[in-house]
């Protein structure tokens, strides 16, 4: 099994990773997605055959998406919007019937879609909403370090806990910084250190400046 689906040793994956394609980046189990990722380990338990999985933007929230659909057959909406409120309503119903679980993967929970249709809305009032939550220190430098590492590239072993120090504690933040500091490496041949990234990501003002003219100092 490749890098891409390996999670860190000390965390027990609840769902089986090895359905990840081979193209996936890692996702990693921390306590933002933990507490998600158990709940979707056991479909046969939902009230209803149907959950939404709430999530910020570049949270891993699709790669869990697809590896539930190849582990439990289930059928997964990335995103409500995907299709019509009809359409939506008729998997649901689909997923009730055959007992093949239904998974939607959103920006925000159901009652906040805006729904029109009032039988679905009825439905969707009754599905359990699992979090993918903001991300802690230790999961962040983690997934900084497995990005780098899926792309081959070695970084100084401080970099990682320097940057999280500084940045804005989001997924999509997160990966900015990290295509940021590949695309400077890359062109300008250097590794990646923390002269590099203070360089780099206070330019494209992916850190705070404030901390980053600190630890300047003491360099």
């Amino acid at each position: 099994m490749g890098r891409a689906a390996i999670a860190p040793a000390q965390q027990a994956l609840p769902l089986d990773w090895s359905a990840a394609g081979s193209n996936d980046p890692p996702l990693l189990v921390g306590a933002c997605n933990a507490e998600a990722l158990r709940f979707l380990a056991h479909p046969a338990l939902w009230p209803v055959r149907t959950a939404v999985l709430v999530g910020p933007p570049k949270s891993g929230r699709s790669l869990i998406g697809r590896v539930f659909g190849r582990t439990s057959g289930g059928t997964v909406v990335d995103g409500p919007a995907s299709l019509s409120e009809e359409a939506l309503f008729h998997a649901w119903n689909a997923a009730q019937a055959s007992g093949k679980p239904l998974l939607i993967i959103a920006d925000a929970p159901p009652a906040d879609w805006g729904v029109a249709l009032p039988d679905l809305k009825s439905r969707l009032a009754a599905v359990p909403v699992v979090r993918i939550g903001e991300l802690d220190d230790a999961h962040a430098r983690d997934l900084i370090e497995a990005a780098f590492a899926q792309r081959g590239i070695a970084i100084a072993p401080d970099v990682a806990a320097f940057i999280v120090q500084r940045m804005h504690r989001s997924h999509a933040t997160l990966a900015r910084i990290v295509e940021a500091l590949d695309t400077a490496s890359l062109a300008q041949g250097r590794r990646i250190g923390k002269k590099l990234a203070k360089e780099v990501l206070t330019d494209a003002k992916l850190i705070f400046d404030d901390l980053v003219d600190q630890a300047g100092a003491a360099e």
